[in-house]
């Protein structure tokens, strides 16, 4: 069904509405209209990683762990594999007359916001810190996610827009003030890829405010997002965001006030309760019938797209049997292996399986599911910890394994009874002993970075107040080092870290249900680690300004003027790979690539743009394309990568984009900088267009 065709019936329909009704349906859980044959639809859905909190159902690794793949096709299949998940669980729930929320087809994910600062909680809910990946892996996600048929699959909804990034703490309150540089530079460019590329049906606003602007109540939603983008769908509040508008801004005086601020804005859907204020706003004439009118057959249409109100859906056939399958899992775990991201290694990885007899695994993130599962997640019936996917590996190797918790995620101790702090640490050290390799499993989860109200990080709402583990694991990490035993970290994490320990380091994200499978099988070299990382991983907080400030100065790779600890885009591997015949036009840049190594394995090629000597350019180059480029030892590949649209402009101060002028145009498996040239051994091909 077509736009056009589904926005007719839907003015059809509402036509027929009185006023009272159209209003009733502008709120997230939108009331039966029995006389009109309308049911209820509660539009509050979440699927960043898999169809959430709506039972059981595939757990993918976080988004943080999606972007490390760098893998935009398999992105897209994991989009498609969550609407046929999300279709069955509607089809069998509606048949029963079960609309509560989170059962609906319209799913608020992606978060397609840019991770700016590493303190922020909910940062691994994003593709990371640069727009072009957010963009391209946004892109892909909605068009799996909404399909490509005559209906939409499921509808996708772009969040927060447009600049949020916390604090979370403040986030009821806080105006981020953006130039209209930084704005149009890096935080708007993946939500306009959202709407003119992918055709995403909702977008939703955030809590803060834009310079000055409420976010839900913001011109840029009709003269951006509408009318210079182009946007049909519909537009969505944050929950409680409108109430925000009064209560935490201080824009506005009273709750209808509020609704009417926001619904003449545009913003179509309340999550929330403030829009049962839209009538009392008509009585006082702050609104129009028609503003309510407008906002109603927007979502009307979303619903018809949907096929909600045909007979002729083809979706509607997807059984319940279609949730959880074996070949969801298997997505799931190629997807954990792309992600995985290999960022130290003196050469004790991989494990040889013949030559360990026994093996400790430690730390409270090692039979953990939080560690796997982030936030916004389903109810996986196929979780394997890291203990256990690396137990079940040694058992079928005949390797023994020996376990400590060692300590808790933060406390001095693990049992409240204990007389001294670090309870655990001997039996950690104990066991350490006894082994011929050691794999600390340590980190974060969600209850420690994540969504105010969400974690158990009280004191920042979530967000992080340093790039260090917790003093408990600290503890932990120093008293395995010290035993002098191969030691291999692996960080259950959706941000940057600084931890030291460790012979090697594997960046595992939250990794999904089947992360414990993944992690044994690239500890024993079974599979060669390919993620890269989508985010700068800093020193320390003192490399980057203060959290609440938004200027892009100082920030992520493109701006940011100090030595990283792992670079944007870095990842290692266990073979080597070479670059050949290196071609580059304003067009396209290609390269061909070998692997020179002896086991098969995943690079991934990388562009970058940088308009030296502009005055508008990012202080560094740019990444402008990527291509993921599997290889059997000794195979070559001739890979062409196209650009994104965006690679040969700058911004300027005015916010308006603008040829480059001549550029510099790298080709490589890196970023191209000192740092990760340090860390790789390979530079990048330079070429001047």
């Amino acid at each position: 069904m077509t736009r056009e065709q589904a926005r007719k019936k839907a003015e059809a329909l509402v036509a027929q509405m009185t006023v009272e009704e159209r209003a009733s349906q502008l709120k997230y859980d939108a009331p039966a209209i029995p006389r009109l044959n309308i049911p209820a639809y509660n539009w509050w859905n979440e699927a960043l990683h898999g169809v959430a909190r709506a039972g059981t159902a595939t757990v993918f690794p976080q988004a943080i762990g999606l972007a490390a793949m760098f893998d935009e096709d398999l992105l897209q299949k994991i989009g498609d594999c969550i609407a046929t998940e999300g279709r069955a669980k509607y089809n069998a729930s509606s048949a029963v007359g079960d609309r509560d929320i989170y059962k609906g087809l319209t799913f608020w994910s992606p978060n397609v916001n840019i991770f700016r600062d590493p303190r922020w909680g909910r940062g691994h809910e994003t593709y990371g810190e640069d727009p072009v990946l957010t963009s391209h892996m946004g892109v892909a996600f909605i068009k799996g996610l909404q399909g490509d048929g005559e209906y939409l699959k499921a509808a996708a909804c772009a969040k927060h827009f447009a600049v949020h990034s916390g604090p979370e703490k403040l986030r009821h309150g806080f105006d981020a003030i953006a130039s209209k540089k930084d704005m149009a530079e890096t935080y708007l460019p993946a939500f306009e890829a959202a709407v003119t590329d992918a055709h995403v049906e909702a977008v939703m606003g955030a809590y803060n405010r834009i310079n000055g602007e409420p976010a839900n109540a913001t011109p840029m939603i009709k003269d951006l997002v509408r009318d210079a983008w182009g946007f049909e769908g519909h537009f969505v509040s944050d929950c409680g965001a409108i109430a925000d508008i009064h209560n935490g801004h201080h824009v506005t005086a009273t709750a209808p006030e509020s609704a009417a601020l926001a619904i003449k804005a545009g913003c179509d859907l309340n999550c929330g309760n403030t829009y049962l204020h839209l009538l009392t706003a008509l009585q006082e004439g702050l609104i129009t019938e028609e503003d309510i009118t407008n906002a109603c057959v927007r979502l009307m249409t979303t619903r018809y797209m949907l096929g909600l109100f045909s007979d002729d859906c083809p979706y509607d056939a997807i059984p319940y049997a279609e949730n959880d399958t074996d070949e969801h899992d298997a997505l799931a775990l190629k997807a954990a292996l792309e992600s995985m991201t290999l960022v130290k290694n003196d050469g004790v990885l991989p494990l040889d399986a013949g030559k360990i007899k026994t093996l400790a695994v430690v730390g409270p993130n090692a039979d953990s599911l939080l560690a796997l599962i982030g936030n916004y997640h389903g109810t996986t019936s196929r979780a394997t910890t890291f203990l256990e996917g690396l137990r079940a590996f040694c058992r079928e190797k005949g390797i023994r394994l020996l376990y400590s918790e060692g300590c808790d995620m933060a406390k001095d101790r693990l049992e409240g009874c204990s007389l001294i702090p670090g309870d655990r640490l001997s039996e950690a050290r104990i066991c350490a002993e006894a082994a011929d390799a050691v794999i600390a499993v340590v980190g974060l989860d969600e209850t420690m970075e994540g969504e105010e109200g969400d974690a158990n990080n009280f004191s920042a709402s979530g967000d992080k107040l340093s790039l260090e583990l917790p003093e408990s694991q600290k503890r932990l990490m120093e008293t395995l080092e010290k035993t002098g035993k191969p030691l291999v970290t692996v960080l259950a994490v959706g941000s940057s870290l600084s931890v030291p320990q460790g012979n090697a380091q594997i960046v595992a994200w939250y990794p999904g249900q089947a992360g414990g499978t993944a992690l044994a099988k690239i500890l024993f070299g079974e599979v060669s680690p390919s993620g890269r990382l989508p985010v700068t991983f800093y020193q320390s907080l003192d490399d980057v300004p203060e959290f609440t400030d938004y200027s892009m100065k100082g920030r992520t790779y493109r701006y940011f003027e100090g030595k990283p600890l792992y670079p944007f885009g870095y990842g290692l591997s266990y073979t080597k790979f070479t670059l050949d015949d290196a071609e580059v036009t304003r067009e396209t840049a290609c390269a061909t690539v070998t692997n020179a190594g002896s086991m098969a394995a995943d690079t991934v090629l990388q562009v970058y743009v940088h308009a030296e000597g502009n005055p508008f350019a990012p202080v560094n180059p740019s990444l402008a394309g990527f291509a993921r480029v599997t290889l059997q030892p000794g195979e070559t590949k001739t890979v062409q990568i196209s650009y994104d649209k965006n690679a040969f402009t700058v911004v300027n101060d005015a916010g308006e984009r603008v040829p480059a002028g001549p550029c510099a145009v790298y080709v490589g498996l890196s970023q191209p900088d000192a740092r990760s040239e340090e860390l790789t051994g390979l530079g990048c091909r330079r070429f001047d267009v």
